[in-house]
């Protein structure tokens, strides 16, 4: 289908805007207004700088408060509409979004807002250009889709139809089942936005929270399923106002969008998403020498050696973690450069990536390395799909048995404009189900962490951003499961005392008030987390070396958490150490 985006969803001047819409790939945008008000060029100018670009204009938006009101109101909107059907001659634009009236002066009367909008429309007529109606979700008196569309039928006529957002929609829990019943040429547009849910005022929550689809938690396959089951043939188009999103590189946010339109066109059409992830084949850290001495520490053991390049093999249980010391001389430190995950089709899992918009990386290998192919995260994290033929380039030796069984979960810390684009990318490219957003407290702002897991929980990622504060550090962490945690630190404690991070004695206070726990987990500087289910969930951690700390991991009756509440308490005693 036609792809289309508002060009308020991307920063930049109006021209720059046009340039990133372009190189992303759609099809056409929706002018907002205030990217054409604020701009030098004429509207002619914009019209042929978008056509060079391979854009046409779909919609111009928005034209505010027209309806449901006094006759002498009346007469300065028809005034104003006129202008604007003079301008988007000019701007070679025919579909003029108008909102439902928001004004307390407005009348609540269908009929009288019908007769209006049907004024409008035979002048529109006389421009060559249609009315879309949209209704608001916070508008004065239309504020429902099913609303709008009465008052678009009781206007009968065939320059007006409706505008549908599925913010608006869906924001108000309405049922988009309902659309079903809107003949298809009637519906001139279809405006697509996600969110997260959030308990908040619904305009605040629409002109700062909107994301991409797939970024949210709303329903846009069925949302958009409803309105092609009802016969609409347009574009789909973005329309999205997100404060980040205004900071952020336009080409990198448009291409996103265009990567989330790609996707829900995948899921309208039942594209059978390859194979999820069965689990993680290894992790790869940049090292300086210091990594060696910490593994051997946690029990892991020296397993093998690259054949052709300076990377090492450390393994436990059925945990591996490859070393590689040529990545070192870009990082500052320990860093983790690379996750492998088990695919049972490793080739279609990368094509899917690209159809996806994401980039295979180029790979030096040796005629006999494993033919492995990357592909780049948000964060520049290099994601593998394997299969067993990877081991062959290390020649592993006998498997090392310890306390430590699996890679449980990987953390990544994102830049801020990265965090909704990592979502998606998560979840649209490997099939992780995503969970909800968390806030944590952070000594110097806030974290806010959204964690992904595939269906089985064999692989978990967890997405971090550090939002606020002069405290900002990117760690990195890799979560290894044990089968006893207590066992495996009272080792560590008695070995390797210096190794785990320290946790303060008010927090095991707190801890023994709340549960009844054993009395050593303070002694041994492991933490605790209890779900609603009865599921428990032992944990503690590594100091940190580089950008990088271990976590090792109990989970117990079912437990599914990441044990967030204590999240802060790790934080603040890295941040008193950093």
């Amino acid at each position: 289908m036609r792809k289309s985006i508002a060009t308020v969803s991307v920063s930049g001047t109006l021209p720059e805007k046009l340039e990133a819409i372009a190189a992303a790939g759609f099809d056409g945008v929706e002018i907002f207004e205030n990217d054409l008000l604020a701009c030098p060029l004429s509207p002619e100018e914009v019209r042929s700088r978008a056509a060079d670009l391979g854009l046409g204009i779909d919609l111009y938006q928005p034209f505010r408060d027209f309806e449901s009101v006094p006759a002498d109101v009346l007469a300065g909107n028809l005034r104003r509409a006129e202008r604007k059907f003079r301008v988007m001659e000019r701007l070679g634009a025919d579909l003029l979004l108008v909102c439902s009236n928001v004004s307390p002066d407005a009348i609540g009367d269908d009929e009288l807002a019908a007769e209006q909008l049907r004024l409008l429309a035979e002048r529109a007529a006389e421009h060559g250009v249609r009315i879309a109606y949209e209704a608001l979700a916070w508008g004065r008196h239309v504020n429902e889709y099913l609303h709008a569309w009465r008052v678009v039928r009781m206007a009968d006529h065939p320059n007006l139809g409706t505008c549908l957002d599925s913010f608006h929609i869906l924001s108000r829990g309405s049922d988009p089942i309902g659309i079903e019943a809107i003949p298809g040429e009637k519906i001139f547009f279809l405006q697509l936005a996600d969110a997260p849910l959030l308990a908040m005022d619904v305009l605040q929550w629409s002109r700062h929270y909107r994301c991409f689809p797939g970024q949210g938690n709303f329903d846009l396959t069925g949302l958009t399923a409803s309105v092609l089951r009802a016969g609409y043939a347009g574009p789909l188009s973005l329309e999205v106002f997100n404060d980040v999103f205004r900071q952020a590189s336009a080409e990198r946010t448009a291409l996103d969008g265009m990567r989330s339109l790609i996707a829900l066109e995948q899921s309208l059409d039942g594209v059978a998403h390859p194979a999820v992830p069965a689990g993680f084949a290894f992790a790869e850290l940049a090292d300086d020498g210091t990594l060696g001495g910490l593994l051997s520490a946690l029990g892991f053991a020296r397993t093998g050696a690259h054949a052709s390049k300076p990377v090492e093999l450390w393994s436990q249980g059925e945990a591996r973690l490859l070393l590689n010391s040529r990545d070192q001389e870009s990082h500052d430190g320990p860093a983790l450069v690379a996750i492998g995950l088990d695919s049972p089709d490793p080739g279609g899992a990368v094509k899917h990536a690209g159809s996806l918009l994401s980039p295979v990386l180029p790979r030096e290998r040796a005629p006999e390395d494993a033919p492995l192919d990357a592909i780049a995260a948000p964060d520049g994290t290099e994601i593998f799909f394997c299969d067993n033929a990877w081991l062959a380039d290390f020649g592993e030796g006998a498997l090392v048995e310890g306390g430590i069984t699996r890679i449980d979960h990987v953390a990544l810390t994102q830049p801020l404009h990265y965090f909704d684009e990592a979502a998606l990318f998560y979840r649209g490219v490997l099939g992780l189900r995503p969970q909800e957003s968390l806030e944590l407290p952070d000594p110097y702002g806030l974290l806010r962490s959204k964690a992904m897991s595939s269906p089985d929980g064999a692989v978990r990622m967890v997405v971090n951003i550090a939002q606020v504060g002069a405290g900002h550090h990117p760690w990195q962490h890799i979560a290894l499961a044990c089968d006893d945690v207590v066992a495996t630190a009272r080792r560590l404690r008695a070995e390797h005392p210096d190794l785990l991070l320290p946790i303060p004695d008010n927090y095991y206070d707190d801890l023994e008030a709340r549960y009844e726990v054993d009395p050593e987990l303070r002694r041994l500087g492991v933490l605790y987390d209890r779900d609603g289910r009865g599921g428990e969930f032992l944990h503690l951690y590594t100091v940190t070396a580089g950008r990088v700390f271990f976590e090792l991991v109990q989970r117990i009756g079912g437990y599914q958490g990441y044990g967030a509440g204590n999240a802060p308490i790790r934080l603040a005693v890295q941040h008193a150490g950093a």
